[in-house]
């Protein structure tokens, strides 16, 4: 009896406290995927590959690079001299994640790193920065992903490449 007295005596005093905590401020909302489009072709997914594989030259890397459409599948894969074999897998997994949920591998490798762990539960997304979309006209046409070098690297890479086949 002592105990259940006490215990409500705990919670009579605990509840005028979490009363006058604030509510926590709402979280912002989110600007919406761009919708897909119709998937990248051959050709402008081989462009992409060349592109990268010369800016990874050019920086001294070596890097493997996957060209996805919107549905994570491979439509056009290089890989340069020596690259370490993990690089072809890590490559395409960057390619699939961006493309499947039309976000940059960058944006989930910072959401991991700001503590949403649950990102690790999802099937298919890869928090490591170097998969970017390929939006043409407002629509996600596939992804680049590349590998190799630092994700950061990585990610410059991919997004150079975009930049000289696309022009954004």
């Amino acid at each position: 009896m002592k105990r259940l007295l006490l215990g409500l005596a705990v919670l009579a005093l605990a509840a005028p406290a979490g009363a006058q905590t604030p509510p926590a401020p709402a979280p912002a909302a989110a600007t919406p995927a761009p919708p897909y489009g119709a998937p990248i072709g051959l050709e402008a997914a081989q462009a992409l590959v060349d592109r990268a594989v010369e800016a990874g030259r050019a920086r001294g890397f070596r890097l493997a690079i996957a060209v996805v459409e919107p549905s994570g599948e491979l439509v056009a894969f290089g890989r340069m001299d020596d690259v370490q074999y993990g690089s072809i897998n890590v490559a395409q997994a960057k390619a699939r994640s961006a493309a499947r949920f039309r976000a940059s591998s960058a944006s989930a490798e910072e959401r991991l790193a700001a503590g949403r762990i649950a990102l690790l539960a999802i099937d298919g997304i890869m928090p490591v920065a170097g998969g970017v979309p390929i939006v043409v006209d407002g629509r996600v046409v596939g992804a680049i992903g590349v590998s190799g070098a630092s994700s950061a690297q990585d990610d410059e890479v991919a997004r150079a490449a975009i930049a000289a086949v696309l022009g954004g």
